[in-house]
């Protein structure tokens, strides 16, 4: 089951179109529209209502539900017939939109409360494929991969500070249970005098990955395409609902050729940045094709192990530094 903070605001954001007085009287009635709810989840979510520590999230869950039920863009005042929450798992197929409701079988709808995280995925799948194709893939080590040398010195040098015990020579030989063993050794912090050798290894990767970035989008000319699947805009349009530093977040995102009828990429590049991680911003230059504005869009791309220090496979997670009503192609809610 997904944590209960993400259970709460998709759940209560589709509870919120369907017209209900209030939020108890929502969950008293358990509506058959929410076609793909359990009892058992059922009652989880009343029981997180009744403890009250998610007040805040259902409040804001629910006046986004509302919001979209009244608007021009949305269900403009029809009481939905379908309700369908995708729930933890993982989408079968390539999925552009990270969609958790789908109502009427028409209307798309991601739930975004408080994360400027837009993808998760293998690096390899990020810098090499440039986000096209099954977003399932995944890649192996990235940084044996693109730093090898100084990923193989700053693993010998854990072993020699840990005394050998029973490691291979390469780090690239690590089995499941060496790999799970040493990140629990590790969980501390680097031991000894190998904190510098991690800097170097972070240094190296951040460098080497932006540069085989923006190799790839060079020669492949996939820069527009390559800024359209970080923005998660895909051939249908759906609907951002939730929560930003700012307040409330409710947006209609355009698919490529809405985007393209109104904007021109100016600029998409990529660099290393400081950080505690492989850090790689990226930035891009749009304009107007209308009113001529210029808009400036940037995040940036952490690269961690996946489950502590040497533990499983490296990943990719994308951020969207830029508030999100101030990137073009994400409209305000009418």
């Amino acid at each position: 089951m997904s944590d209960l903070r993400t259970t709460v605001t998709e759940l209560v954001t589709g509870l919120g179109t369907l017209g209900y007085g209030s939020i108890r009287e929502a969950l008293e009635a358990r509506p058959a529209e929410m076609v793909s709810v359990s009892p058992e989840t059922w009652d989880i979510l009343r029981r997180a209502h009744d403890g009250r520590a998610h007040d805040a999230d259902f409040e804001q869950a629910w006046s986004n539900g509302v919001a979209f039920a009244h608007a021009a863009d949305g269900l403009r005042g029809r009481r939905p017939a379908v309700i369908e929450w995708k729930g933890p798992h993982r989408a079968p197929g390539d999925e552009v939109a990270p969609i958790d409701l789908r109502i009427d079988h028409v209307y798309l709808i991601s739930c975004k409360y408080r994360s400027n995280i837009t993808i998760n995925a293998s690096p390899a799948y990020v810098f090499k494929r440039l986000l096209r194709g099954a977003h399932g893939v995944r890649g192996g080590d990235w940084y044996a991969e693109v730093a090898a040398s100084e990923h193989q010195e700053l693993y010998e040098a854990v072993v020699a500070e840990m005394g050998g015990r029973d490691f291979p020579h390469l780090a690239v030989d690590l089995d499941q249970a060496q790999r799970k063993r040493l990140s629990q050794e590790l969980r501390a912090g680097w031991p000894g005098a190998t904190r510098h050798l991690y800097e170097k290894l972070i240094e190296v990767v951040a460098r080497k990955t932006a540069e085989l970035w923006r190799a790839q989008l060079a020669h492949l000319n996939e820069s527009e395409g390559m800024l359209w699947r970080i923005l998660r805009m895909g051939s249908a349009p759906y609907f951002i609902l939730g929560t930003s530093a700012s307040g409330l977040l409710r947006l209609r995102v355009a698919t490529p050729w809405d985007w393209r009828v109104q904007f021109r990429l100016r600029r998409f590049g990529c660099e290393a940045q400081p950080g505690g991680q492989p850090k790689i911003g990226w930035a891009a230059r749009v304009e107007d094709r209308h009113s001529g504005v210029l808009y400036s869009v940037q995040g940036h791309v952490e690269v961690r192990w996946s489950h502590g220090r040497f533990s499983g496979n490296p990943e990719a997670k994308v951020y969207l530094d830029t508030p999100h009503s101030g990137v073009p192609g994400y409209f305000p809610l009418n």
